[in-house]
């Protein structure tokens, strides 16, 4: 299990997968030192874990690498000294994979695809309003039909709620947050490409409204089946 310290202050994380041969892994600890005092040398390194390896056919090992900002990350993912040691690493390892993350959210906007994948999501408020706006009408519409069809009446709370958050998952999983990012692909630009300020503004002002327009609707709708229901 990886001890995340300091955990009120915000960082970048990147989580690298390689894959190496066995036989190799003490050449591979020994490579995976040198890029972590390569990493070192960047401006806001915070710190590398490397987890111990899972075996199969070959062995799978897992570093984080933690930076204070994605920008730092960044300039370290894209420096000539990161490149030179992963070309001369391809002697220890067969194959290497990372994802990088800043709130935990990316891989519900991630369409990228290889090796390398950094930068995926677009800014944490993007990311956090397009969850907001997928969240709210399933949590309505599935608190609304399951009242008004008695399902999970007289549950405990606790288990309610698990079932609860479970649909819910699933719902904005598979089903909601693939057709919110397509909906609003031309608003949600990863964080490493310049945005449109005027289509940030006018995609946020969209959001907002909608928002609020289903808000509207779900009072009207609770405001007369409340009045249905009393008759």
């Amino acid at each position: 299990m990886v001890s995340l310290q300091n955990q009120d202050v915000p960082h970048a994380s990147l989580i690298i997968e390689h894959t190496v041969p066995i036989g190799k892994g003490l050449a591979f600890r020994f490579w995976h030192a040198n890029l972590t005092r390569s990493a070192k040398k960047y401006q806001g390194y915070l710190r590398t874990d490397l987890c111990p390896p899972i075996k199969g056919k070959d062995l799978k090992w897992y570093s984080i690498i933690h930076f204070d900002t994605s920008d730092n990350l960044n300039c370290w993912l894209k420096s000539d000294d990161r490149e030179a040691l992963i070309q001369s690493g391809q002697n220890h390892f067969d194959s290497y994979q990372f994802k990088s993350f800043n709130t935990g959210l990316e891989g519900w906007f991630s369409t990228k695809t290889g090796a390398e994948r950094f930068g995926l999501g677009p800014p944490a408020w993007k990311q956090n309003l397009a969850v907001v706006f997928a969240l709210y009408p399933v949590v309505m519409l599935q608190s609304m039909l399951f009242g008004s069809l008695g399902i999970m009446k007289g549950w405990s709370p606790s288990v309610a709620m698990l079932v609860n958050n479970l649909i819910t998952s699933s719902l904005l999983t598979w089903a909601v947050m693939p057709l919110v990012t397509r909906l609003l692909n031309s608003w949600l630009v990863p964080a490493y490409q310049q945005s449109d300020r005027k289509n940030d503004l006018l995609g946020t002002v969209a959001i907002a409204l909608l928002l609020v327009v289903m808000m509207i609707l779900f009072v009207w709708f609770e405001s007369f089946h409340s009045h249905n229901y009393n008759q």
